[in-house]
């Protein structure tokens, strides 16, 4: 018998994206402009370093590897596209502390189908966030 495989069956699913910085973004990504808009300006986020952006649905689904790794982080930042807030819902619901909350459709910008997605807008949740992070 392989040790090795009855091991690796045994434990629960792993995170292999370990918390390097210190704030975690999770963010929605619905239907609506306004879901692609907080999803863009999360992947600016951590394209620019600010965080690390992570798997709302892995959260979502339960992953304890996932969740355990974000409540490792000091702040976990959920950008939501509308006041439905599934994403911090899906936060809160796998039990993680979600310190900062931002709604895109909060911040003047009007909710669409269209998925016409502007550069400004999401130039202004990234400025949204970082004025965010930048409290204590």
């Amino acid at each position: 018998m392989n040790t090795q495989n009855s091991e690796q069956k045994s434990n629960s699913p792993k995170c292999d994206c370990e918390v390097q910085s210190i704030v975690v973004l999770l963010t929605c990504s619905g239907s609506a402009n306004c879901g692609q808009i907080a999803n863009q300006a999360t992947l600016e986020l951590t394209q620019e370093g600010i965080g690390k952006m992570y798997c709302l649905a892995g959260i979502g689904a339960h992953n304890q590897g996932m969740i355990e790794s974000a409540k490792s982080a000091d702040r976990i930042v959920v950008i939501d596209g509308c006041p439905t807030a599934c994403g911090q819902k899906t936060a809160q619901h796998a039990g993680l502390t979600v310190t900062d909350w931002i709604c895109v459709t909060q911040n003047g910008i009007k909710k669409t189908h269209n998925l016409d997605i502007k550069s400004e807008d999401i130039n202004l949740i990234v400025k949204r966030a970082k004025e965010l992070l930048s409290k204590n």
